[in-house]
């Protein structure tokens, strides 16, 4: 563990024993097979980041509610059930390190189980009883739907453009992130132009945090992985990395890494020579410095904000993005 990551988890703990409490306290009520299936990724290691950044977020602003971390949930809820869908259409064998859950539960228990907590991260959104929260976790919900059909839609692409990328990304991570930190200013009651401030926060950090995940794809071991290195491209991904150094290869090098990539069965040497291709054209520096941009404008966001506890956690996590492991 980083000493950057060491340092967020010892000065958050309380927050997220809260997070933790509230995620089993919403599940215990219904059926043991739902709340099998939804623990089996629920409780497999999250980092809980969405829920923190709301957290933060609204004490940042000042609020001193005590039901934030109930609120806070319904983010790693919607969060959890896009993953499991998203494994499904993927086929995907693991996830944290573990099976995924259609393989140990079943196709249809895991697509219902999915179903289910996004339920509770709706029901969860009404009780809020506030419209612009409302409005915020709808338009996510659909804009996540709506990149991963985009997703779909791209698989196997070798012509995906960097900007077709990012429409992706924005719609499956950035929007989240972004909702979770606007969540928590509208629940502390917020000025429209610190919520607008908060908003960009989040959007530039989701950004910073799928680059990095992306990069993470072509530099991490399994182990630190937690799945199969070269997942994206065995899926039919093209991320970052391999979409700048395409646009930069030649038509030799071309030549080489589509071949790598039109074989979802490639071996460890061609992954590994592929990976050393992404180098030596770029995409890896490319990525890392979009990453840094991004989080750089994640940062000038919350300059509006007085110093505080929470203000700093906030650029501690930003930090974060960009030197995590896995």
């Amino acid at each position: 563990m980083s000493d950057l990551k060491a340092k967020i988890l010892s000065e958050v703990a309380d927050e997220l024993s809260a997070i933790e409490r509230e995620l089993v306290e919403n599940l215990s009520p219904w059926s043991d097979l739902a709340g099998e299936v939804a623990g089996h990724l629920l409780f497999s290691g999250g980092k809980r980041l969405r829920p923190l950044l709301m957290i933060l977020a609204a004490r940042a602003c000042g609020s001193e509610r005590e039901d934030l971390s109930r609120y806070a949930v319904l983010f790693e809820y919607l969060h959890a059930a896009t993953l499991i869908h998203d494994d499904l259409v993927d086929e995907a064998v693991t996830r944290r390190g573990k099976p995924a859950a259609h393989h140990v539960y079943g196709a249809p228990e895991a697509v219902l189980t999915g179903d289910f907590i996004l339920a509770r991260c709706l029901s969860l959104t009404a009780q809020t009883r506030n419209f612009a929260i409302i409005d915020e976790i709808c338009g996510i919900t659909e804009a996540m739907s709506q990149g991963e059909i985009q997703q779909l839609h791209n698989k196997g692409r070798l012509d995906l453009s960097e900007a077709e990328y990012l429409d992706v990304i924005e719609r499956k991570t950035a929007v989240l992130l972004k909702g979770a930190c606007v969540t928590g200013a509208l629940l502390a009651d917020q000025s429209p132009e610190g919520v607008e401030a908060f908003g960009r926060f989040g959007w530039h950090l989701g950004m910073a945090f799928q680059m990095a995940d992306d990069l993470l794809d072509y530099t991490a071991d399994l182990e630190a992985l937690g799945k199969e290195p070269g997942a994206d491209l065995r899926e039919g991904k093209l991320t970052l990395p391999v979409i700048h150094a395409l646009a930069k290869a030649s038509p030799e090098e071309r030549a080489m890494m589509e071949k790598v990539m039109a074989d979802p069965g490639f071996t460890s040497g061609a992954f590994c020579a592929l990976v050393e291709k992404l180098k030596t054209l770029g995409g890896i520096d490319y990525t890392r410095a979009s990453a840094e941009a991004h989080v750089a404008c994640a940062k000038e966001a919350l300059k509006v904000l007085p110093q505080s506890r929470e203000k700093e956690l906030l650029l501690l996590v930003a930090d974060y993005s960009l030197e995590r492991k896995s």
